[in-house]
């Protein structure tokens, strides 16, 4: 295999030259219909990463169902990089990956030891997660063992850094349940699981957001993201990847489209360097490679010849973020005890998330023009901060309609939200 590319050079390279990189959530099971996938990426009219997405039993550690799965032929939602093997991988990345075309290593797990052992046997030396964003919406582990297991993901990247590649690490704090969380909470964590790597030795990193409810909202907090990123990892190499949106998606195919430009445009407006996109698809099964790469097209399409702008408004994103990285890091010196202190305390409390180790007593709710915020901040530091809750809490019929409430929108109304 070609000498692997620095994930975060070959971004930084891209956004210096204007061009949003774009990333599709691609994994298949069989080595052939991945490589076949990667090459369809690398070949995309866009400019593209590759990513080699993990199936649900490796993401769990399950490795005898895969195994079980392989043997009998059955379909895998991924790549089962850990059972493959190195060998098979590499072969399957033999003029594939390159210094020109880098290959990230999606999984969701809360103990990625295994895959990032492996990863790095196969020459691959990006990938991504966190010890929060990976442990409480995917898991009940306790979120100190999940601590404990990324702190030693990021010590075996760190010690794969030569002079020729620095291993790369995202963030998913930005991700964290896929909706109705509101943005300085996302902003937070993204911060501080960025934070937490360059603590344990990763020089290399991007910090994650997702697509909510609004355009305007959005580019708002990416900006907050940035000032945040520059002010606590100033010594790092970093860029800003935004996730097309994650919850309940159109089901029709032009809601689908619009919904993927409108994030690409958000992107580009707020000067992210990567976009990870989703297909028409998404609704209704795993998507072909043909899918995959129609939206990388797409997306690359959308974003095409958008200039960068400033917020349209300030409504307090950066100061409730700053102020939730501020307190938990005057929790302790070692960002991982900080972080599960925080979260014992309610200092950090991710809305309608069920892990043990959150508080679940903040929650986010949906304004009549479609901005997330505070319905209730629990024990929150942002007295002062947010504005006094509605008088009408979010019922169970509130909650189901704001959840559908992207996918009613660009369904129903080709139009963006500002």
């Amino acid at each position: 295999m070609a000498r692997p590319a620095s994930f975060g050079e070959v971004v930084a390279a891209h956004r210096a030259a204007g061009e949003l990189v774009v990333q599709p959530r691609m994994g298949f099971a069989d080595p052939v219909l991945m490589r076949q996938g990667l090459l369809a990426t690398r070949d995309a009219a866009a400019t593209t990463v590759g990513t080699i997405t993990l199936d649900s039993y490796t993401r769990l550690g399950d490795h005898e169902a895969v195994r079980r799965a392989l043997a009998a032929g059955d379909e895998l939602n991924g790549y089962p990089l850990v059972d493959r093997g190195a060998a098979v991988t590499a072969a399957m990345l033999d003029g594939v990956a390159s210094a020109r075309f880098p290959v990230q290593v999606r999984h969701g797990s809360a103990d990625p030891r295994r895959i990032v052992r492996t990863l790095l046997e196969c020459g691959l030396h990006a990938t991504e997660g966190g010890p929060v964003s990976y442990c409480l919406p995917y898991s009940r582990m306790p979120l100190a063992v999940a601590v404990d297991h990324w702190r030693h993901c990021c010590e075996l990247l760190a010690a794969a850094r030569t002079g020729a590649v620095e291993p790369h690490l995202e963030t998913f704090g930005g991700c964290m349940m896929g909706q109705l969380c509101p943005p300085a909470m996302l902003v937070a964590l993204s911060v501080l699981e960025g934070v937490f790597f360059w603590q344990h030795g990763i020089r290399c990193i991007s910090l994650s957001y997702a697509q909510q409810t609004h355009a305007g909202q959005d580019e708002e907090a990416i900006n907050a993201l940035g000032e945040l990123a520059r002010r606590h990892l100033p010594a790092a190499r970093t860029h800003i990847v935004v996730y097309t949106y994650m919850g309940v998606y159109p089901r029709t195919p032009a809601g689908a489209r619009r919904l993927l430009a409108e994030s690409a445009r958000i992107a580009a407006r707020s000067g992210a360097a990567r976009l990870i996109v989703k297909t028409t698809a998404e609704a209704h099964r795993i998507p072909t490679v043909g899918e995959n790469v129609a939206a990388l097209e797409h997306a690359a399409a959308a974003a095409r010849g958008v200039a960068r702008r400033a917020p349209v408004a300030d409504t307090g994103i950066y100061r409730q973020a700053k102020a939730l990285v501020d307190n938990v890091l005057t929790l302790d010196a070692d960002v991982g005890r900080a972080l599960v202190a925080a979260f014992a305390r309610g200092y950090l409390d991710v809305p309608f998330c069920l892990h043990p180790d959150n508080a679940g007593r903040a929650r986010g709710c949906l304004d009549p023009a479609g901005r997330l915020e505070w319905e209730r901040i629990g024990a929150l530091p942002l007295g002062g901060l947010v504005d006094p809750p509605p008088a009408v809490r979010m019922t169970a019929a509130g909650l189901l309609d704001a959840l559908r409430f992207v996918e009613r929108t660009f369904d129903n109304e080709p139009r963006s939200l500002t």
